[in-house]
């Protein structure tokens, strides 16, 4: 009988688990090395806010809400939405479409149970999980761990590295590991924060009066890229759906900010993207006995915190003028001057080059070390967008190394 190769998977989020699961275990002896005293930190945290599993979409549109397209479509191609929600189901985990057409699990299924359906499977395929192991680069081709105050070395192999990006730093993915490729001469990219709010510098009396109200149904632009959603204004500036499938463009400019090419990020907002220009000027002319705020609030429906805006970006002139107040409401322009802190981002971009790896994940100049999820240099949009790339690229990586 041929012996079994050994495998070590350094982290155990989303990717690692999905790898985990999928390795054949006859042919593996499987390891997990996760530095928390559990597994799967970030995937609870992001089941908080309602557990967003992955989205519905059609797999040729799916693909288009990743930067960059080509390094992730293999992955969704070879284990799309459809596929991992087939999974779930195997494993226990019924799911639904929610009315944004995004995946939950069925009503009454909490995070904690998914993670323990999938530590089920883990059992099952005799994973080892060595818990509070923080890894610590290597000793010549030893992988170098801390276990509370003992150093423990390990030579597997196979290495697989799932150790996240730079965001939600107590869920133990902090970016702390770059240190140790860069000491291999492995290119890292920068890390910026993805999925995130962004700093406006509002005035002070409008932010005391409207911090915490949202703007429904709008469309925002940035760049060429405008998408329909909300946004949330906070005393730091705005965030929310709307504004989150917008980041790269919003990074991209922000970063020509730093290089001194812009003064800063421009972001645009159609209060009401449903409504043409021409229909709106029509409304605002045909006001008879009211005046233009009451055509705002009862013709064109626009909310309080709307009016305001409308307000603190025109004179009392323009307020009153129809073509410039119609023009203001299509197109509102808001400057956004920074990102949200990036430990209080969703995800992160940057890390680990995509230059480095192969069409296996494979470290070119490391042979035998793969490379996946949140730590390599690819960006999506929330919405189920993320966990799905993750599950994705660890189900495709486990797939590979099963035929080697």
């Amino acid at each position: 009988m041929k012996q079994k190769k050994s495998i070590a998977i350094i982290g155990g989020g989303a990717s690692a688990l999905m790898l985990a699961c999928s390795l054949d275990g006859n042919k593996f002896n499987i390891s997990i090395y996760e530095k928390n005293a559990a597994v799967g930190r970030k995937f609870l945290v992001a089941g908080k806010g309602g557990f967003n599993l992955t989205h519905s979409e059609d797999i040729t549109q799916f693909a288009e809400r990743y930067y960059p397209k080509k390094f992730i479509e293999p992955f969704l191609k070879n284990f799309s939405n459809t596929d991992f929600s087939n999974w779930l189901k195997s494993i226990g985990i019924e799911t639904y479409v929610g009315t944004s057409k995004r995946v939950f699990p069925k009503k009454g299924i909490k995070p904690i149970e998914v993670l323990k359906a999938i530590e089920s499977q883990l059992q099952k395929n005799q994973v080892s999980i060595f818990y509070n192991h923080t890894w610590q680069g290597w000793d010549n081709e030893e992988l170098l761990f801390s276990h509370h105050n003992e150093v423990i070395k390990t030579k597997p192999d196979l290495v697989v590295f799932a150790l996240g990006g730079a965001s939600w730093k107590v869920t133990g993915s902090d970016g702390s590991w770059t240190s140790y490729f860069n000491e291999k001469g492995i290119q890292i990219k920068k890390f910026y924060p993805s999925n995130c709010a962004y700093k406006i510098n509002w005035n002070s009396a409008f932010i005391k009066m409207h911090q915490g109200n949202a703007l429904k149904n709008c469309e925002f632009t940035c760049g060429n890229i405008s998408r329909k959603g909300e946004a949330v204004i906070t005393e730091f500036g705005i965030e929310g759906s709307g504004i989150y499938l917008l980041s790269g463009e919003i990074r991209k400019q922000l970063v020509q900010k730093e290089e001194k090419e812009f003064e800063n990020a421009k972001l645009y907002i159609d209060f009401k993207p449903d409504l043409s220009l021409e229909e709106i000027k029509k409304r605002l002319e045909n006001k008879g006995n009211l005046s233009t705020k009451e055509v705002l609030e009862k013709k064109i429906n626009l909310t309080s915190t709307q009016i305001e805006l409308l307000k603190l970006a025109s004179s009392k002139e323009e307020y009153n003028d129809t073509h410039f107040l119609s023009q203001l409401l299509k197109k509102y322009p808001l400057h956004i001057v920074d990102f949200a802190p990036i430990d209080d981002a969703i995800s992160t971009f940057g890390g680990l080059s995509l230059e480095e790896v192969n069409e296996d994940l494979e470290i070119k100049n490391l042979p035998k070390h793969y490379v996946i999820g949140e730590m390599l240099d690819w960006d999506a949009p929330t919405g189920g967008y993320l966990l799905q790339a993750c599950f994705s690229m660890g189900k495709y990586l486990a797939d590979k190394l099963n035929v080697k």
